[in-house]
């Protein structure tokens, strides 16, 4: 086990690079399951998410190699396994991905039931309703999802629901179908987009991506090519984020500014001064404490649920009362008691958080219970008074690259420390040790 030690207080000021995006590097790695020839991905983040990912196309029988400047080649044309086992899907969702190019390249799949973050209930019903109006006959079978299929065929799909995984999974599958595949509700994310601009320089004929509506028309085969990442827009949202919380002046550099409109404008209501560049964005607080925002989490192009935590954190040392209204997940809050821990003063009720903004937090020792809490943990602690011990972090390592390392060039006091059985007395000694006490 490791744990995070922060010593907060501390104004943020410098630039951040952010990283390649992992949620669309994870179905773009996928993606070279429906070639034969290799696929490059540069700009790859170096995620416990990449590395579950690679895992898994490797036990599939693919060969990855790692090159320099963070770009990673999978070849596939002896993929001979088409099973994703229980051990490996269940500690990451996205291996769900899997499914629809092993079905349409090779006519067979058997994926686990996938787990992940638990944020709430994510039903995949929509893939494999998608798949069987493609063609696929699908069983459940021991906790496994088998799907055969001498060969897809194009459908026109209604998603009742925008998903993002499933536009993607059907997406991929339609790549490889006979004829025409039109995806109606379909997740408008740049992850999405991203993916797209990948099969395409693969040689698909896709159109619409990042619309509603995208339409597919199948191809015989798709070949090699070399694709670069988008930014992480979350990544690049937190470290934006803990630059207002600590009343900083944070830059975030190599991202698509146009893919973090919704963020950028909640910031701005709570005061912030906002420069955005081409490929850069400037905050701004000049010492002054945030206003507290109201946000609702919408599908993209509205607030990505994936940045809720990081606000409602803001919210807690913010002057005012804001609302967090969580409309994508049922089970999004498991922060808010760890916030309280830290003297936040926040209510429930049902899918609505309330928070009354307080001066300051103070540090204690804390719980990640996923991805984006982890985050919204480490924000807390940057902004508290003493120190914070984070504990559980395992989980912020599936999405935020060297972030420990990142926060220290801006100015925080962050360590990771291994917790073998050690006491808590000794880790607290350790968080003097940091602050200089």
């Amino acid at each position: 086990m490791e744990n995070l030690i922060i010593s907060g207080g501390l104004p943020l000021n410098g630039n951040v690079r952010i990283s390649g995006a992992k949620n669309a590097g994870l179905p773009c790695l996928i993606a070279s399951l429906l070639s034969s020839e290799p696929l490059r991905v540069s700009n790859i983040p170096h995620l416990q998410d990449v590395t579950t990912t690679l895992d898994l196309l490797g036990r599939l029988g693919a060969t990855v190699e790692l090159q320099e400047n963070m770009t990673v080649v999978v070849d596939s044309r002896n993929v001979a396994n088409f099973r994703a086992n229980y051990e490996i899907v269940q500690t990451m969702r996205a291996s769900i991905l899997v499914l629809g190019p092993l079905l349409a390249r090779f006519g067979h799949a058997e994926v686990y039931m996938p787990g992940g973050c638990a944020i709430g209930s994510r039903p995949i019903n929509l893939h494999l309703e998608g798949l069987k109006a493609m063609g696929a006959d699908i069983e459940l079978e021991a906790g496994y999802i088998k799907a055969t299929a001498s060969k897809l065929h194009g459908a026109h799909i209604f998603m009742d629901i925008s998903s993002v995984t499933g536009t993607e999974n059907l997406m991929m599958a339609a790549c490889l179908a006979k004829g025409t595949t039109v995806i109606d509700n379909a997740a408008m994310e740049p992850e999405v987009v991203d993916l797209a601009d990948c099969l395409i320089g693969m040689g698909a004929k896709i159109e619409g991506a990042g619309s509603s509506r995208i339409k597919i028309e199948g191809s015989d085969s798709l070949q090699e090519h070399t694709h670069h990442l988008i930014a992480d827009r979350i990544e690049a949202g937190t470290y934006l984020v803990a630059g207002a919380v600590t009343g900083g002046n944070v830059s975030v550099l190599d991202v698509q500014p146009e893919n973090l409109l919704s963020v950028l404008d909640k910031l701005q209501d709570a005061g912030a001064d906002i420069i955005v560049g081409q490929n850069d964005i400037q905050l701004s607080m000049n010492g002054k404490r945030p206003k507290a925002v109201n946000v609702r989490t919408v599908p993209y192009p509205g607030f990505p649920t994936d940045m809720q935590a990081q606000i409602l954190m803001m919210n807690c040392i913010a002057t005012g009362t804001g609302s967090i209204t969580e409309t994508i997940f049922e089970n999004r809050f498991q922060h808010v008691q760890e916030l309280i821990r830290m003297g936040s003063d926040i209510s429930t009720s049902g899918s609505t958080v309330t928070v009354n903004g307080v001066p300051k937090l103070k540090g204690a020792r804390v719980t990640a219970t996923d991805l984006r809490a982890s985050a919204s943990l480490v924000l807390a602690g940057l902004a508290a008074e003493s120190q914070t011990i984070i504990e559980r972090i395992h989980h912020i390592d599936r999405g935020y690259h060297c972030i420990e390392e990142k926060l220290a060039l801006l100015g925080a006091q962050i360590r990771r420390v291994h917790d073998n059985g050690t006491s808590r007395e000794h880790l607290e000694t350790d968080a003097e040790h940091v602050s200089g006490g």
